[in-house]
C-alpha cells in the first residue's frame, strides 16, 4: 500500500496519537512477521480513530467485514459501552485463527465473535440492526455489502468503508484492475445516493463515513 500522506507527516501523526496497548503491539509484530500482506494491518492511527468512533456513537452492536489478524476488532472493542459486542467476519482460516488467539488473550475476549466464511452469508445469518459497520473486506463486493447493510443500520448509526482512496489508484486512469474499478464504483455510488450523507477522509488509505438520511 502506497501512503497517501507523506511519511514524515504520517510519523508525526502517529507520534501524537495515544500508543496502542501491549497486546495490540504484540499482535502487530506477529502480523508483520508471519502473515502475508502485512500492509493490511490497521495500525495505530486508524485503530484509535475506529475506537473513538465507536465510543462517540455509544455503539453497542458493531459489525466488521474483514477481520484480518484482529487489530481493528480489538481497537473498536476498547470503545464499546458496557454490554457492547462486535461480530467480525473473516474468509481466510489462517487470519481467523490468529485473530481468535489474540482476542482470547486480550481484555475483550467476551466482546468479540469471529465468524469464518463469506461475509454476505454471515450477514444473512445475523439478526437485527447495527450501530456501527466497518467494511474492510474484498473490494469487489463493497457495493454488495453496502446494499445489504444499509437497511440494517440502526437510527443514528454509521458505516465506514476502508481503502476508498486505494493508494491513489482511484485517480490513476491507467489502472483498470477489478479492485480499483470496484472502489471507484462504490465511491461514485455513495456520493450520488440520496439515501445517505458521506464524507471521504484521507485517513491512512482513505476511510469513507456514511450515515443514513432521516
Amino acid at each position: 500500500m502506497i501512503s497517501i500522506v507523506a511519511d514524515e507527516i504520517d510519523a508525526y501523526a502517529a507520534a501524537h496519537t495515544t500508543p496502542p496497548p501491549d497486546y495490540l503491539q504484540e499482535l502487530a509484530a506477529e502480523t508483520r512477521a508471519t502473515l502475508q500482506s502485512p500492509q493490511m494491518l490497521t495500525g495505530t492511527i486508524e485503530g484509535r480513530f475506529l475506537e473513538l468512533l465507536v465510543y462517540a456513537l455509544g455503539a453497542k452492536r458493531v459489525l466488521e467485514l474483514g477481520t484480518y489478524s484482529g487489530y481493528s476488532s480489538l481497537s473498536m472493542a476498547a470503545g464499546l459501552p458496557e454490554g457492547g459486542h462486535i461480530d467480525t467476519c473473516e474468509f481466510d482460516e489462517t487470519h481467523a485463527e490468529v485473530a481468535r488467539r489474540h482476542i482470547a488473550a486480550s481484555p475483550y475476549a467476551d466482546r468479540i465473535t469471529v465468524h469464518l466464511g463469506p461475509a454476505l452469508e454471515t450477514i444473512e445469518q445475523l439478526e437485527g440492526e447495527f450501530d456501527f459497520v466497518f467494511v474492510d473486506a474484498d473490494k469487489v463486493n463493497y457495493l454488495n455489502y453496502y446494499e445489504a447493510l444499509l437497511p440494517r443500520l440502526a437510527p443514528g448509526g454509521l458505516m465506514a468503508f476502508d481503502n476508498t482512496l486505494w493508494s491513489g489508484s482511484v485517480i490513476d486512469e491507467s489502472d483498470d484492475s477489478e479492485s480499483t474499478q470496484a472502489i471507484r464504483e462504490v465511491n461514485d455510488h455513495l456520493v450520488s445516493d440520496p439515501r445517505v450523507t458521506v464524507a471521504m477522509l484521507s485517513v491512512r488509505d482513505g476511510v469513507t463515513l456514511v450515515r443514513q438520511n432521516s
